[in-house]
């Protein structure tokens, strides 16, 4: 059972800090990049964006994560004995509500929001900046929780290693 269980928590850390990565490039650059846009421009370039993100090898990434997420937390507490439940369990969570839930709640409705958003419109810069200061806000909370659940994953296969 070790085998197993280690490997799917390995396999969440690496997922979560892969997830990580994306987001934070987002937070850290990308966005500011589209800032630099006229805001005509920054729109457009962010739709391409979201249209070209919603492919096979992204989706699995971030919900094949939350699946691996959802199994590592049912591994963790059924039974609660190991030593590393907590950990496991917490990662899960932090990953399934910072990642799956922030996009699916917050990120994917502001993103259909832009999508109907003509660029020409005059009131487009407007919403353009409050898209992008909420969208990066929320980003940041997404990049937060994958990076700590990977964290806590790492934590909870050293913990297991110790056993």
């Amino acid at each position: 059972m070790f085998g197993c269980y280690a490997i799917l928590i390995a396999a969440c850390a690496l997922g979560c800090g892969l997830n990580a990565g994306v987001f934070f490039a987002f937070s850290t650059f990308v966005m500011q990049g589209l800032t630099r846009l006229a805001p005509s421009e920054g729109i457009n370039a962010m739709k391409a964006i979201n249209v070209t993100a919603v492919t096979p090898i992204f989706m699995t990434l971030l919900f094949g994560t939350g699946v691996l997420c959802a199994v590592a937390i049912i591994a963790a507490v059924w039974p609660w004995n190991q030593a590393n439940s907590a950990a496991v369990m917490f990662g899960g969570v932090m990953y399934l509500s910072g990642a799956i839930i922030t996009t699916m709640m917050r990120n994917v409705p502001l993103n259909g929001s832009l999508a109907r958003l003509a660029p020409g419109d005059p009131s487009s810069a407007s919403v353009w900046n409050s898209y992008v200061r909420d969208w990066t806000k929320w980003n940041h909370l997404r990049t937060f929780n994958c990076a700590g659940a990977m964290v806590l994953f790492i934590f909870a296969l050293w913990q297991q290693a110790k056993l």
